[in-house]
């Protein structure tokens, strides 16, 4: 459940993904995405996510604001299945001004697109 006060949204899209092998057997996938979120402009985004059905994922982005400064930021998150070709992300970034945000969306697989709300963090 999101706690903070809601501050816009974002949409992406899967451009390319890698899969890895992982520790222990496992396999990780490492996705880069493509798109825009509210207050951050054009998003250029790399997950890797850990585990088949639900896990954790890592993030690193880059953000081009319209006044053409940029913004980088890191985070760490879990997802979960929600059913067929979908799954629910919760995660939470430090950004490079120094705030945190926390994002919880939805990817859907078969789309490969990943759409959400952003929260302060």
């Amino acid at each position: 459940m999101a706690t903070g006060k809601a501050i816009g949204e974002f949409s992406l899209k899967s451009i390319t993904a890698t899969i890895l092998p992982g520790p222990g057997g496992s396999q990780l996938s490492q996705v880069n995405w493509e798109g825009t979120a509210t207050g951050f402009g054009a998003s250029f985004l790399t997950t890797t996510f850990v585990g088949g059905k639900g896990g954790t994922f890592s993030l690193n982005w880059v953000s081009y604001l319209e006044n053409g400064d940029g913004l980088t930021g890191s985070g760490q998150g879990s997802y979960e299945s929600i059913g067929k070709n979908r799954w629910r992300t919760v995660n939470v970034a430090e950004v490079s001004d120094g705030s945190r945000i926390r994002a919880e969306g939805e990817i859907d697989l078969a789309a490969r697109s990943w759409k959400g709300t952003l929260f302060e963090g």
